[in-house]
């Protein structure tokens, strides 16, 4: 039976339908979540609620943004579940199981980006507004195809890149601790690679919430959210009663530790998430038998979450040009801009998905999708010198 994802997952307690209830939950109020909470940190559309609704339109500026967490922590869940098939992980399939992380995340990103650098360009000279990017730059595409634009300082194109980048340097990491744990467990007789995992993941999420997620300057590198992360990994561990006594205390004096010294959202979101998947009930991780609307449309929700959360933003920028042109500062026509810039965005990460995250990853079509993009950023480019 398969997690949410395409992950393994012997327990029980998922359906034969392979959907895991919680997580998809989990994933799906998160992607919900950052859509409203871009629309409501870049505006304008928001500039002109949160004159009759400033509770609301600051809770999505300021606590949204905490789904991070349940995406942070799905994600060391999942990737726990999948790395657990894996009889020996050597360098070769690491770098195999890496390169296919990188054409997954990759794919769908392209697709996103070729569109939000040409909306950019199409709506700059009647939407001058700071959440448009400056016209694209050839150095500037190649570091996104790389995913190190925030490494090496260059504007991100669209929001939310630097999670893409995030993922994929969490998941190499996850790889990197698997393929050394088989290594150190082929050369000593103390224990077997899952225990030498529980270890280092637990020297990693100690280091992560003492130290590196408190360090502003961390934020473009993985081991700022090694501590979330982490607690994802842990907690498939623990439900797969792998982690000892001695090894759940150590977890909860960190987490007890880091509450203590630097108490924030993001921690305990990261925590309860944590938590509760790695003590929910059975029954909690299995989808309803009846197939009702609310279930049909969490789990479609899920499964198109990475899309949404890529080409969003071009969606966002179109509809707050339009709605900025007509009714600019009028309340009802930007919240209900607002709507529909959420269910657009629905409907467009569910292109993505159909087209691009859900085909098989051949050669052909990632240098097919490569050229599209630089097309894209070269008609960018065109379309900016024209207008200047």
């Amino acid at each position: 039976m398969t997690l949410t994802g395409g992950t393994s997952h012997p327990d029980a307690s998922v359906r034969p339908s392979g959907r895991a209830w919680l997580l998809d939950l989990f994933k799906a109020v998160g992607c919900v979540l950052i859509v409203l909470h871009h629309l409501a940190f870049y505006g304008p559309m928001s500039d002109a609620v949160v004159q009759v609704l400033p509770g609301l339109m600051d809770w999505l500026f300021d606590k949204a943004r905490l789904a991070v967490q349940l995406f942070l922590v799905c994600a060391g869940f999942l990737t726990a579940a999948s790395l657990a098939k894996v009889q020996c992980l050597s360098l070769t399939n690491g770098m195999s199981l890496l390169w296919r992380r990188y054409l997954r995340l990759l794919m769908p990103l392209l697709g996103a980006l070729s569109v939000v650098v040409l909306v950019s360009e199409l709506i700059r000279p009647q939407f001058d507004h700071p959440s448009l990017s400056a016209p694209p730059t050839w150095g500037q595409a190649w570091a996104h195809v790389g995913l190190l634009q925030h490494v090496l300082g260059i504007e991100a194109l669209s929001a939310g890149v630097w999670y893409v980048a995030m993922d994929l340097q969490l998941y190499a990491t996850a790889v990197g601790v698997s393929a050394i744990s088989y290594w150190l467990s082929g050369r000593t007789s103390v224990a077997v690679p899952w225990v030498w995992e529980q270890r280092i993941w637990l020297l990693l999420v100690a280091g992560s919430l003492g130290w590196w997620s408190a360090q502003p300057n961390l934020d473009n590198y993985a081991l700022y959210f090694y501590g979330a992360y982490g607690l994802g990994w842990l907690a498939y561990q623990s439900r797969e009663q792998r982690l000892s006594t001695s090894s759940r205390v150590l977890v909860l004096l960190m987490v007890g530790a880091a509450v203590w010294l630097d108490p924030r959202w993001r921690l305990f979101t990261g925590v309860a998430v944590a938590a509760l998947l790695a003590g929910a009930p059975a029954a909690w991780l299995s989808a309803p038998l009846k197939a009702s609307v609310w279930t049909r449309t969490v789990q479609w929700l899920s499964k198109i979450s990475y899309s949404v959360f890529v080409v969003h933003f071009s969606v966002s920028l179109a509809v707050n040009a339009f709605v900025t042109q007509f009714w600019p500062g009028q309340w009802w026509p930007n919240g209900l801009g607002m709507l529909a810039s959420l269910a657009l965005s629905l409907c467009a990460g569910a292109l993505v998905f159909t087209l691009l995250e859900q085909a098989r990853n051949t050669l052909m079509r990632c240098l097919v999708g490569l050229a599209c993009f630089m097309a894209s950023v070269a008609l960018a480019m065109n379309i900016s010198s024209g207008a200047g």
